[in-house]
């Protein structure tokens, strides 16, 4: 098998019809990805597969880390991982879950300080520069400005099948990784259990694991949907394709399962639970004259929506700590002229981002608690209210 042999990929040939919603099964594979429905019992059981703590009373914290998309700005969150360690105030994340780019570092931030290096150089050792520039656009229309096969040039040297056994070993410890990506057929998020995949061994775990984070990175436009072929009914039953592109389109950034957010027993099982986001882009409106041509129009505006989207996305997860009594830390890129756009793949801007990061980790700047604040406003409206 070559290098990037597209074990779970299909050429760009038409396509079979997608299975029913809910029943595709990944060949070969059980038990690989979460469907969370409302029945108590069905929460209960995806809480116990996510190690959620049985006692919240526990005298052990447990820490979740959600790392959204953000592309080039991905190196941010790079940089704040390797800075955390080298200020040895990195927690072991019991819970980690990544979007798109975010995808791409989730492995990383699982296991621990000791893949640090693969991380920078995955990020500011100018892999993105070479793969992604113009000379390597896409000769055809394949549903990407860029081939697919850039994408698996920048993921497969770095998760091989060393890191599958290692997040194998932390999954059996009861450590968890979750990535989602979208399914453009059932138009859901779709959220992979990487240590359930890691935990199958061997060349095809290793070639699911890739496509996952491959199809949790493809940004529609940027890079070609993924093609995951599945069955119905067991191995032998008909056979269909599911269609998966960006986990950005569904959900920027996600702590766990949508349906268990909702759980009125969650807040129970996450007492002293701390709960850490790392936002791979600027949240900030950021005003300036637009120029009068669509170019422009279309880039602001697609800028626009993505930091409402994260905003919004971030507003929910304060919410739901606020609501639970969690601790929440949130780290963003800081608004410069110097920062980049989200497609700036070049190594300087990128380098520049990770080591912004990096410093602010080290110096102990780089979190920020929205509920605190939230709660001095609060507190702040209520001195001003008028008393009766």
């Amino acid at each position: 098998m070559s290098e990037h042999a597209p074990l779970f990929r299909r050429q760009p040939k038409g396509r079979l019809p997608a299975p029913p919603p809910g029943m595709g099964r990944i060949a070969g594979f059980s038990d690989i990805r979460l469907s969370v429905e409302q029945a108590e019992a069905s929460l209960e059981a995806a809480a116990d597969r996510l190690s959620l703590p049985r006692s919240g009373w526990s005298s052990g914290r447990f820490d979740m880390l959600a790392i959204s998309g953000g592309a080039a700005g991905g190196a941010y969150g790079a940089g704040a991982l390797v800075g955390l360690s080298e200020a040895g105030t990195r927690p072991e994340f019991a819970l980690v879950t990544g979007v798109s780019t975010g995808a791409l570092i989730a492995p990383f931030a699982f296991l621990g300080p000791a893949w640090d290096d693969r991380l920078a150089d995955a990020y500011v050792g100018g892999h993105a520069a070479d793969l992604l520039s113009l000379r390597r656009l896409a000769s055809t229309f394949t549903g990407g400005l860029f081939r697919g096969e850039a994408l698996d040039a920048l993921i497969h040297p770095f998760v091989d099948e060393a890191m599958i056994d290692a997040v194998a070993v932390e999954h059996a410890r009861g450590r968890r990784l979750l990535v989602a990506t979208t399914d453009l057929d059932s138009q859901r998020a779709c959220i992979w259990d990487m240590g359930a995949i890691a935990s199958h061994g061997g060349e095809r775990a290793v070639a699911l694991f890739r496509e996952v984070l491959a199809a949790s990175a493809s940004l529609p436009g940027l890079f070609p949907p993924r093609r995951f072929p599945c069955t119905v009914d067991g191995e032998d039953g008909d056979t269909f394709e599911e269609m998966h592109v960006d986990g950005g389109v569904a959900a920027p950034l996600f702590l766990m399962p949508e349906g268990l957010l909702r759980w009125n027993r969650l807040g129970r099982r996450l007492h002293r639970g701390r709960v850490h986001v790392l936002v791979n882009t600027v949240l900030e409106p950021e005003p300036r004259t637009t120029a009068p041509n669509v170019a422009a129009v279309l880039t602001r505006s697609f800028d626009a929506m993505l930091r409402f989207s994260y905003r919004q996305a971030l507003g929910v997860a304060t919410t739901f700590c606020a609501a639970q009594g969690l601790s929440i830390s949130v780290a963003s890129i800081p608004d410069a002229p110097d920062q980049g756009g989200m497609l700036s793949f070049d190594t300087l801007t990128m380098k520049r981002l990770f080591d912004a990061a990096r410093e602010r980790a080290r110096a102990g700047d780089l979190w920020r608690s929205p509920v605190a604040e939230r709660q001095g406003l609060q507190g702040l409206l209520d001195r001003l209210r008028p008393r009766a």
